[in-house]
This record gives C-alpha cells, structure tokens and sequence, in this order.
C-alpha cells in the first residue's frame, strides 16, 4: 500500500529535522477523550490519527481522560473508552493519565499567574461578562482587571477554600480585551463550581477551564505535538500563551485538523446522550448508534474502521462523508474474511416429493471462496428444505427465473429442482412450496448440461436452528439530522426491522457474540452478545449490495 502523507506529517517531519524544535525528540502525541459519553466515529478518526501519527514515526501516545468537568464525568464512560481504543488494536502501554493528576500543578500556575500580574480574580457574573465582552469595534471591559495582586491572590485562595458560592468569582487571564480573538479577551481560567468529582471527590471546588487546562497538561507529559479538532484552532493562541507563560518542563505544538463529518447520523455527545435517555434507542451500543461500541455491536471490524479512517484522509477544510462509504469499507473487509453459511430469513416449506423420505445426506459448503485453504463445512439435506419466501411465485412477473411452477432453479451446492406448484391454506396464503429434483444434478449442474439461470439458498427442515434477525437501516432519514430544529423529528421509523422464525444452519448453535458471516445472498451478520444457544440473535452489519459510487 502506497504510504500516506498528510499536512500533519509534513509539520512534524519539519520539527524533528535538524534545526527544528523537536530536533532528536521522540514524537509524543495523546488522545485525550472527555469521559463524559462514549467513544464514536469521530473519535475513531482522532484516534487513528494520534496513534497512527505516533505508530509512523515510531513514537508513543498517551491516553488521557479530561475530567475537568465532574458533572457529567462517570467511572462507566473511562471503561468504555480504554475498551474501545484496546479494541480498536491501539495501546498506550503505561501511559494512562488524568486531568485530575495535575490539578494541584494547575492551581500553582495559576498561582504563578496572578503573582506575575498576567491574571486577576474577576467579580462579573456570566452575563455580565458577555455585555462587557465588546466587539470587533470596541474591547471587552472588567472593572476588577486592576485589581491588586495581592488582593487577587488572596481572593484565589479563599475561592479554593470554598468561601465564596458557585459562579460568584472568576480567575481571568490578564491579556488583551481589544484582541480581535475573542478567545484572548481575558478568558476565565478558573471557576467556582461544587460538584463531587470521580476521583478527587469534595477535595476541590474550583475547577480549570478546559483552555488553561489542556496546554499544562501536554506540557508535563512532554507531548510535542497535540493534535486536535479545527474548532480549537482559534485557541490556539491561548493555548501558546499558557505554556509560554507558565513554568512548564516543555512546549507542545497543537496541530488542528479537520473534524469527520458523516451523512445521515449525528455526532454531538448531547444529542447521542439524548437518544439514549429518551428511549429512541436501546443504549449507548445500539447497533444503529455511531458509538463504536454501537458499530462493533452491529458487526463492524476494527479493520474496517481504521481503513474507513485512513481512507477518508486527513484534511484542514470540514466536509461530510456518505455512510455509505463507512458500508463499504465493512464491506470491502467482511467479503475477504466472513465465513460463509446459509441462513432463510423469511422462510417457507420446499419439499421435495421424489426424495426418499427417510434419506439424508450431506453436502460441503466453502467457508470463504476467496480463500480455499479455510476449508469447507457440512451442510445436511433432506426431502424437506427451507426457502426464502420471496424465491417464489405462482404465476411469474417479469425477469422472474427463480421457483414457479414448471421452472427450474439450483438449490446451492446440492441439486436441480423443478417447481411442480404449492400448497396454500383457508386465507390463500402458501404454506408450502412443492417440487421435485434431478437426481443426476448432485453438486448443483445437470448432467446434460443444460442452463439453469438461478441458484438459491436453502436450509434443512430436519436440523435448522430458529433465529432472531435484526435488520438495521440509518438511523435518520435526513441525510442532515443536525441542521433540522429538532433532529429527533428526522428519526428513520424504519431503522430497524425485527424477522422472528428465520431459519439458520445447525452450525450457527454454537456462534459466538461478535462472530461474523455472510448468509448467501442476504448480507453480512454478527451475533449479538444477548444471543444464546436457546435463543439465537443476529444482527446485519451491512447488505451485500453496495450503494457507494466513487465520486470521478
């Protein structure tokens, strides 16, 4: 595979060449997740592009949960992080750290701030602050900015000591109020906030923001390069500004790319929090969700989503990919590696009447046709079969070459069968369809050569397992959910259809949660982890027609 090179590559390999800042340093990215939700696709692009950055250049990365914000932090969300990244194939060895870690270093640069006059304890209330904020005419205003230093000091340590009530006090960085960087117009750096903490507990009731926060901490992990999101390009300048005016051990550079835009689903935390809590869907991994947990849920490899995100590129300019792109790179890896069985999904009877009743054999089915080494399985075949339903028509409409009576189809890997008519109950509907086969067509092709137009999937009455099938489509409609007043409105009511009573080969009994399958003709399934061997589940990961068109 040819080798990819981004921008970010070019920046990095232009620090660590001779003369650069990085010069003969060790290239130290980090990934740091707010554990406030679960991980989704979006982070699977960030993730692929810290890690992988660092796998290129034969650096490290760091794992990092930003828990400067307790209120909506929780232990569950750092489980299911590192248990997605782990699965992803990404590691961080040793290197697992906390905001938190560093809170006392914050609180002492802070400190160090006030003490230097570059930060002052500011009064105003939130919206106060944005009246004062100015605009691009006119600066920002702070009656406290000249506040004494000792008075400021003396302020902070009381808001530490927890004298003084939520929001009635902000520390401000002392910067410019006429920049025309909002951002740099004396940003509160830290606020009071009681919030019981996850690992600090009540040890602390004033917490950083996140823009003071972020730069302390690469810097005390010695990360030479922090690579985020576009929308943190505008802080960029704050973030050079603490760790110029902080004493740090180290200057990181932050690196802004694009965020991954895809069609017809949404990726803000809040919204996904909101499925979740008003019972649109069942979880956090739904198997609809953009959550990996979500897509690994549904049948999704890890393969499949770093060559997703590896394909996608990495870019300054914001775009939006079709999820039909994210399909087919599933797909392009499932076709190479899936085994294949058969499985009928809405059945209905086949019965042969000129096979001998009490006669069964068994015929050998590729596991992968793509790879012969992976050997085959046994399949048993008998008078009675099951079909899919819509293999059949009593009176044919159209390019119809599959079952209607007086034609003739290849059951898959078995024999020629000729429809000779059905059987029907009170309401007319058919319970059975009835036939009769070519004893010379074993292996499926008549000895006398004649052409036989269709092949069908089947599975034997005597030994098939029942199995529930969920079949799952976008889970909007609105290729835009985001851009509509309320995205709920543009769920997809058709997102998922439940087929109880499908039929599946006796060998999928012993499936185990998260095996994957191409059942011939139909798509590519996983099992379910609430699946058992009393009660088979199996989710379609993707179909097996492909709807991405390669833009020219």
């Amino acid at each position: 595979m040819e080798e990819v090179r981004n921008f970010i590559h070019a920046f990095i390999e232009e620090d660590t060449a001779p003369g650069g800042q990085y010069e003969g340093m060790q290239v130290h990215t980090r990934f740091p997740p707010e554990p406030n939700g679960y991980l989704h696709i979006g982070h699977c692009k960030a993730l692929c592009i810290n890690f992988g950055t660092a796998e290129k250049y034969n650096g490290i990365c760091n794992l990092r949960m930003d828990d400067t914000n307790p209120t909506k932090e929780d232990v569950e969300y750092v489980d299911a992080i590192k248990e997605d990244i782990q699965w992803l194939g990404f590691s961080w060895d040793d290197r697992f750290y906390y905001a938190s870690d560093y809170f006392e270093k914050m609180y002492e640069c802070a400190e160090q701030l006030i003490r230097d006059g570059k930060a002052y304890v500011c009064e105003l209330s939130p919206d106060q602050m944005r009246e004062l904020r100015g605009d691009l005419t006119h600066p920002a205003q702070s009656p406290y900015r000249d506040r004494p230093i000792e008075e400021s000091l003396d302020l902070f340590r009381r808001m530490r000591a927890g004298e003084f009530e939520d929001g009635a006090m902000t520390l401000r960085a002392k910067i410019d109020l006429a920049s025309g960087n909002f951002n740099m117009r004396d940003p509160a750096i830290y606020r009071i906030k009681r919030m019981h903490h996850h690992r600090t507990g009540d040890q602390w009731c004033i917490y950083p923001m996140y823009d003071f926060a972020h730069p302390i901490e690469d810097a005390m992990e010695h990360i030479t390069h922090s690579l985020c999101s576009l929308e943190f390009e505008d802080h960029r300048p704050l973030y050079n500004w603490v760790v110029d005016n902080c004493d740090l051990p180290s200057k990181p550079r932050q690196i802004e790319f694009a965020r991954l835009g895809i069609d017809h689903t949404v990726m803000s935390k809040r919204k996904l929090r909101q499925l979740v809590e008003d019972g649109n869907v069942s979880g956090w991994d739904d198997p609809r969700m953009p959550t990996i947990c979500g897509l690994r849920r549904r049948g999704y490899t890890p393969a499949s989503l770093r060559n997703f995100c590896e394909r996608i590129g990495v870019a300054k300019n914001a775009s939006t990919v079709e999820y039909a792109f994210l399909e087919h790179c599933l797909r392009d890896d499932l076709n190479e590696n899936a085994e294949r069985v058969m499985a009928v999904l809405e059945p209905v009877k086949l019965t042969i009447t000129n096979y001998p009743a009490d006669k069964t054999e068994v015929f050998s089915v590729e596991n992968n046709p793509l790879h012969p080494e992976q050997g085959t399985h046994d399949v048993p075949f008998s008078n009675t079969l099951w079909i899919e339903r819509g293999d059949f028509m009593e009176e044919k409409v159209g390019k119809f070459f599959r079952l209607f009576p007086g034609n003739e189809v290849r059951l898959k890997g078995a024999y020629v069968v000729k429809c000779t008519g059905c059987i029907k109950d009170e309401t007319g509907n058919v319970t059975e369809v009835l036939c009769e086969y070519d004893p010379e067509s074993r292996g499926g092709d008549p000895a006398d050569g004649r052409k036989i137009k269709s092949t069908i999937h089947w599975v034997d009455a005597a030994s098939a397992e029942t199995a529930e099938i969920r079949l799952y489509d976008n889970l909007f409609s609105d290729p835009a959910p985001d851009a509509a007043e309320d995205f709920t409105q543009c769920l997809n009511p058709d997102s998922l259809r439940v087929l109880t009573g499908c039929k599946v080969e006796a060998a999928l009994k012993r499936a185990k949660p998260a095996d994957r399958f191409q059942f011939l003709r139909t798509g590519y399934f996983c099992t379910d982890p609430d699946s058992t061997e009393d009660h088979l589940i199996f989710n379609r990961a993707v179909s097996l027609k492909d709807s991405y068109k390669p833009q020219q």
